[in-house]
């Protein structure tokens, strides 16, 4: 059954629509209409790249009728198959198309002298008279049709079989005896449906449940002695385990656990060789005068990047080759003289560098916009000899990488946390700690690298509280519990442990994440937390109803901080997702009413070391949030997290 079905022009204005159910009519003269909701998200956004969109449990499917610029839009609830909706959509345009193409010609072409105010004077109920029961008789006549067509499918074929005994061995070979009435395709279906019941009667009896001949078979004696003959096995073969519902006891417990640090070890710590594992001697941070724990910076190879440069400018005075940021330089050798530099002669240079960019890993949107500003900056510059020409393009596509790559707010986020933790407080009130939640899609590392920046924390002495509100994944936990166990062994500046400054919160799967992240926030208030890192479970962008679950964890909790995890391997994606993550997020924590609007605070991308100084998701991304990237995460250890530096990330951009 449908729920609505609408006629419109591409302007706005509805010439007919008809709703079926009371739910679809409230929705039809709302903002949350599936199909006010097709049109901003297919249509104007491109979302859906498909001719089927789904919204808030609707399935919503159309068609255009492109020289009259019209719409019709058929929604029906999601769950059901409605296999004549397409045939529908087609029968619903031509037909209306031919009742009423003399009005609709004339509609069109007076679009341009409508006003705004016209449309919702305007009544097509007698200009579309007659419309409605053309429209009944044909969805009467599509419904009929489908439900004809489903009692052929089900219908079972009529299968001629003495069921009365199970076939033995000879009669498996036999032709199944089918109805000579039935079709040819259905004698074929019938013919193998009933070869594939042979096949498992020939199971069952050689075989039953439990290695029992089934009920009926008349081959209990065989296997009565097929069992006989069976030798038994050997006593010390492995144990079955026991499946039972009543509770398990200490040792059936303990037989169960299969962890490498049981109990009776006595709580040793890790040895050498595991600290070396967990640890990157070579990658480990400074220590500042304050001594402060600093994490390093991310660095290219300068020397390479140096020599790379030089041979780029010596070739292109020469015979360079194309296709390089160091050989764009030469397309100013024609511009000899003094010379004003205008569109014309830019163009070449600019779409060089744009495809320089997207080599980069520079979305396209971001490569042409970063192009048309240096444009814009060189048009009208007067130049001379090559060289100053070259200088003059470098020095301005290197001001406009700066500017996008330099980020709104502060990066220094251990300042943030110093600052929030030594604001003086009602003396009615506890501190409360600074919180920061993990979101990402799935995969991407959160869990391990929200452990780095906990060995980050614990190493600057403070003390850190990890809330796991992923109670989706399985294994979520655990693998939280693991990074505690390791973190409170690694020791803060030598010492043999760090226990008590790192602990878990978690309160098993299933439950809500909202609601463990406010458990934990005031556990840590009670237990004198400095910090309070929040894991996500991983969802897709487009994952409207996760993406809600994640909005409400935001605006119950407000944490001071939402950091987007997202990976450097995936390019332009990672871009896709953060602009959808940060639009989801501010829609749907101020529909909440309990917090006001967030977005994305700042980016920790992983998975940096296997980009090389292709860096341009970096550009990228603050392009789209305005936001900083905090940290990138560099290899397996707890060291393995590094700062970026912008004008590294340009070097890293302009280098061939």
């Amino acid at each position: 059954m449908l729920d609505l079905c609408s006629i419109s022009h591409k302007g706005g204005i509805v010439l007919w629509s008809r709703s079926f159910t009371p739910e679809a009519e409230r929705l039809a003269s709302s903002s949350a209409s599936p199909v006010n909701a097709l049109i901003r998200d297919a249509l104007v956004e491109g979302r859906s790249a498909d001719d089927k969109y789904e919204k808030d449990g609707y399935a919503v499917k159309w068609t255009f009728a492109n020289e009259l610029g019209l719409i019709f839009v058929v929604a029906y609830q999601r769950i059901l198959q409605l296999t004549y909706v397409d045939d529908l959509l087609s029968a619903l345009k031509a037909l209306f198309i031919k009742q009423f193409e003399p009005f609709l010609t004339t509609f069109i072409a007076s679009l341009s002298a409508i006003t705004a105010k016209d449309p919702e004077k305007w009544d097509f109920s007698n200009v579309l008279e007659g419309w409605d029961t053309l429209f009944d008789k044909l969805l009467t006549g599509l419904e009929q049709k489908a439900a004809r067509d489903r009692k052929v499918r089900i219908k079972a074929p009529i299968i001629i079989v003495n069921d009365t005994s199970l076939p033995s061995s000879d009669d498996q070979n036999t032709e199944p005896t089918v109805n000579p009435d039935l079709p040819q395709d259905e004698q074929q279906i019938a013919r193998k449906v009933e070869a594939l019941k042979n096949r498992l009667r020939g199971q069952g009896k050689r075989r039953g449940r439990g290695g029992r001949a089934e009920v009926g078979s008349g081959r209990d004696s065989v296997h009565s002695s097929d069992s006989e003959a069976t030798p038994k096995r050997k006593s010390s073969a492995k144990p079955q385990r026991k499946w039972e519902e009543q509770p398990l006891s200490e040792s059936d417990m303990a037989s169960f656990d299969f962890s490498m640090d049981k109990p009776d070890t006595g709580g040793k710590a890790l040895e050498s060789r595991d600290i070396e594992a967990l640890v990157n001697q070579s990658s480990f941070g400074t220590r500042t005068r304050d001594g402060l724990y600093e994490v390093k910076d991310l660095e290219f190879d300068k020397k390479a990047t140096d020599q790379m440069i030089a041979q780029a400018l010596a070739s292109s005075q020469t015979a360079p080759a194309s296709g390089s940021l160091g050989t764009l330089g030469s397309l100013f050798a024609r511009l000899t003289g003094s010379k004003t530099l205008t569109e014309k002669d830019l163009k070449p240079v600019l779409e060089g560098m744009k495809q320089h960019l997207m080599k980069k890993n520079v979305a396209r949107e971001i490569a042409e916009k970063v192009c048309e500003g240096v444009g814009e900056g060189l048009v009208g510059k007067k130049v001379g000899s090559f060289q100053t020409t070259n200088a003059a393009f470098r020095t301005a596509l290197s001001n406009a990488l700066t500017h996008i790559l330099t980020p709104k707010t502060s990066t220094d986020l251990l300042l943030s946390i110093r600052t929030k933790l030594s604001s003086a407080v009602p003396s009615t009130q506890q501190r409360s700690p600074y919180s920061i939640a993990f979101v990402g899609v799935n995969g991407v590392g959160k869990s391990t690298n929200l452990s780095k920046v906990c060995f980050w924390l614990i190493q600057n002495g403070l003390r850190v509280l990890i809330a796991a509100c992923d109670t989706f994944r399985s294994g979520a936990v655990e693998q939280l519990r693991v990074h505690v166990r390791n973190l409170s062994m690694l020791g803060v500046n030598g010492a043999t442990d760090s226990k008590g400054r790192v602990e878990l919160f978690e309160r098993g799967y299933g439950k809500d994440a909202a609601g463990i992240a406010k458990e934990a926030t005031s556990y840590a208030v009670q237990h004198d937390f400095d910090v309070v890192l929040i894991d996500t479970a991983g969802r897709m962008q487009d994952n409207e109803p996760l993406m809600r679950a994640l909005a409400k964890l935001v605006a119950v909790n407000s944490p001071d901080k939402i950091i987007f995890v997202g990976e450097a391997l995936v390019g332009n994606e990672a871009v896709d997702q953060l602009r959808k993550f940060d639009r989801a997020l501010r829609d749907f924590s101020s529909a909440t009413g309990i917090g006001k609007e967030r977005g994305i605070d700042g980016m920790l991308v992983t998975k940096w070391d296997t980009v090389d100084d292709k860096v341009g998701a970096a550009l990228s991304m603050t392009y789209v949030t305005g936001q900083p990237i905090i940290f990138v995460g560099c290899g397996q250890t707890y060291t393995d997290l590094r700062q970026l530096r912008v004008s590294n990330v340009v070097q890293a951009i302009l280098s061939d």
